[in-house]
């Protein structure tokens, strides 16, 4: 493993990439379920994952919509089938926990659900902050709440880029 720091309009994002090149994680600086101060992110290597780093550039520029990267996050089956799941939610669009939940065959599944996202370890990319509570208002992130609007209002166009 290796890792890179990319600076973004929402702070510093460490980029871990597995030896076989693909993205493992996407950190922001504070976030919670993020690597222990002793993780092994592996070396710092500034010149990985370039293609990483250029569409995150291009989403934050608001000229992409849709990542197209090779990932391996690690998880259960079932975070990996919320993970798989949230990357089909529409650049702009939200969706409920429960909706999700409902998508993936586990109807009463939404605290797990809820659960899988908070552990979802490539933000952005893997778009968790596209779930919304069932009265559509913003709930739980990793990343921070404000964080999360901000996303929320660059996908909508209320942020000027």
């Amino acid at each position: 493993m290796k890792h890179r720091i990319v600076d973004s309009p929402i702070g510093p994002l460490t980029l871990v990439v597995t030896d076989g090149g693909a993205l493992a994680a996407l950190y922001m600086k504070d976030q919670l379920h993020g690597p222990t101060p002793d993780a092994d992110l592996g070396e710092r290597d500034d010149t990985v994952a370039p293609d990483a780093a250029r569409q995150l550039a291009e989403y934050f520029a608001g000229t992409r919509t849709a990542f197209d990267l090779a990932l391996d996050p690690d998880g259960t089956d079932f975070q990996r089938r919320v993970w798989e799941a949230l990357r089909d939610i529409p650049y702009g669009a939200t969706e409920t926990y429960g909706h999700l939940a409902v998508r993936i065959g586990s109807p009463r599944g939404t605290r797990a659900v809820g659960a899988a996202t908070g552990r979802n370890p490539i933000s952005i990319i893997v778009p968790c902050h596209r779930l919304v509570g069932s009265t559509g208002d913003l709930t739980g992130y990793a990343g921070g709440l404000t964080r999360k609007r901000w996303l929320l209002d660059l996908e909508s166009g209320a942020v000027l880029v």
